[in-house]
């Protein structure tokens, strides 16, 4: 919370020559239903706040992205803005992914039949691998690189499209895919970000700015790379979902199912 932050930050500014923290999209006041950058506004939160700051709205802002905010003015506060870099990262896939998003996917399309894909194939997604991440964050330090930066990969880079036909490559499945728009999936009772992983409606979700992050060296792989390595890593490490937030992950097969029956329904009706 921003009150801890403050005390960290404060004990290490004499002895420290720079603060690197790192914390989201969230923060932006317009996060997720506007297209972002730097410029972007971001939430108010005071550096000395306490767990209980800001409030969750739904499609909003969040008491998350109110918190970090604050994490974010407490850093500057004690370093300086010159002695400060923010990072502020969106989706974060790759080995050892605990939210379980990625690894949900690759195990549903290794358990192959007809997977129901949400909304155009053709939507553009910017997940960063979290090695790219890393990579970026030491980039900085060695830098000396202030300010804030979004970190994602480059608008356009992949598609939802993309990202499923590497689950499958990887699974080496015959997983077949039913691309569902998104106002039947809502009106099923759907839920974005979490039934669907990675699936979300707002135009803002995948439409991040991130030339200041290239500029200053941010070099983000393949997508094909990373569904790779991740489902290798849960090949060999056998750790899947065992996170709590994983448990939240995912569409059961028979609501699954139920979706992909009226879907049909729908078209036999409109045909």
């Amino acid at each position: 919370m921003p009150s801890n932050t403050l005390g960290v930050t404060r004990a290490l500014a004499p002895v420290a020559d720079r603060y690197v923290f790192m914390s989201t999209l969230s923060v932006y006041q317009g996060w997720p239903v506007k297209p972002l950058s730097e410029r972007s506004e971001v939430l108010y939160c005071p550096p000395d706040a306490g767990p209980d700051y800001g409030t969750d709205t739904e499609d909003g802002p969040t008491r998350y992205g109110y918190q970090k905010a604050g994490c974010e003015a407490a850093a500057v506060a004690s370093f300086g803005a010159d002695r400060t870099t923010i990072l502020r990262p969106g989706v974060v896939l790759g080995p050892r992914e605990y939210v379980g998003r990625l690894p949900w996917w690759l195990r549903r399309v290794a358990a192959g039949g007809e997977v129901l894909a949400p909304g155009s194939p053709a939507r553009t997604i910017q997940p960063v691998d979290v090695r790219d991440l890393a990579a970026f964050t030491l980039r900085t330090i060695s830098d000396q690189s202030s300010g804030a930066f979004n970190v994602c990969a480059p608008r356009g880079s992949a598609t939802f499209g993309e990202l499923l036909a590497h689950c499958a490559d990887s699974t080496h499945t015959d997983a077949s895919f039913t691309w569902v728009p998104d106002g039947f999936l809502l009106g099923q009772g759907v839920r974005q970000w979490s039934e669907l992983p990675l699936w979300r409606t707002f135009d803002g979700v995948w439409n991040v700015d991130t030339t200041a992050a290239q500029a200053a060296g941010l070099r983000t792989r393949p997508l094909e790379q990373t569904v790779r390595d991740t489902w290798r890593w849960l090949v060999d490490s056998g750790d899947i979902g065992s996170h709590d937030r994983a448990a939240e992950i995912g569409i059961s097969p028979e609501k699954e199912a139920e979706v992909l029956a009226a879907w049909r329904r729908s078209g036999e009706r409109s045909s």
